[in-house]
Formats: structure tokens, sequence, C-alpha cells
């Protein structure tokens, strides 16, 4: 399935493609902050989702708009594919990276919410503010319309912590969008 979505602020201009069933799954384009642009690829991957992005931000200010931004585009996107046919809805995935390991659980069924349970030692890795792992998967969860679980088990090194969580949740992701003949709600 396929979304595409454009948002323009003071801040950013983003045109997002959204591909969830691709067969080269990855990420083509940059966000402008290295590691950022390494999770997403790793969850693009992770997920056997192919992430087009093209985009400018303020990262002469820092990266706060450019990461925030991206999650709601690419939540609209997931939710304009959620909203195109019968999914699985839930999901989840346990996911080690060396001394890390992260579980994430997802309901796509339109209540939007966020529990996040990760801390970070570092502030910063490379140019990507760890605080900002929060806040991207805050923005993905409400504007994809997704109850979103993480929880960050353990670990002791950031990067593999943040990438533990990043491919948790995309896998979880992977799993709710799989395709269902029976939709799974009590409306």
């Amino acid at each position: 399935m396929f979304a595409e979505i454009s948002r323009e602020t003071r801040e950013t201009k983003i045109k997002l493609k959204l591909e969830t069933e691709s067969k080269t799954p990855g990420l083509s384009g940059s966000s402008g902050i290295g590691f950022f642009d390494h999770m997403l690829n790793t969850f693009a991957i992770h997920g056997g989702f192919n992430i087009n992005l093209e985009m400018s931000g303020d990262l002469h200010v820092d990266g706060h708009h450019t990461i925030e931004d991206v999650g709601i585009v690419l939540g609209t996107a997931f939710n304009n594919i959620i909203n195109a046919g019968n999914i699985t809805r839930f999901g989840c995935a346990y996911v080690p990276m060396d001394e890390s390991l992260a579980y994430c659980a997802v309901d796509l069924g339109g209540r939007a919410y966020l529990v996040f349970n990760a801390d970070f030692k570092s502030d910063l890795i490379g140019g990507y503010d760890t605080q900002m792992t929060r806040e991207f998967f805050f923005a993905l969860a409400y504007n994809m319309r997704a109850n979103i679980h993480i929880n960050l088990m353990y670990g002791e090194n950031d990067h593999h912590k943040t990438e533990s969580i990043y491919k948790s949740a995309a896998r979880a992701i992977r799993q709710a969008l799989a395709p269902c003949d029976n939709i799974m709600s009590a409306k």
C-alpha cells in the first residue's frame, strides 16, 4: 500500500512517500541529521517499508522540528494506509541490539496514545538529541491514530538502545498492518 504526504511550516518543508509492502525497503533521501536518517532507514528495513523523504528544516536552530515533523508526516501517511484496508490491527515485537532489548506493542484501532519507557545517559548521539526519540514516537502515534507502547527493557549503550526501539516499533507496526479478512473491533 502507498501514501504520499506533503507538509510545509515555517520550520520545515517535507514531502514523504511511504510504501508499506516494499520489495526494496529502506530510506531514500535525508532529514539532515545523520543518526536520525540511520534510525529511519533501520525502521524502514525492519518494517519492510520504503520511505522516500525530501525535506529541509531549521537545523541551524536544532533538530527538534525536523524529527517531530517527520513523525507527523510519517504518522499521517500510515493513517491513510490504515484507513484504506482491512488489517490485523495488533502487533508486538521484542528486538535486541547487542546488550539492549526493546519491546513494542501496537494497536492500530484509531485511538492515539503513547506509552514510552526509556532513559538515555547521553544528550546526543552524533547530532541526534536522544530526548527526541520519545517526541518522534509521540508524533507518529498521534498522527497515525495508533496506540503504541514502547518499553526499553534494558541496555547500556544509547545508540543500541535507540536502535532496538526503532526496530521493535517497525516490526510491531508491520505485524499490525498485515492484511486480515476479520476486522478486530468490538464497535
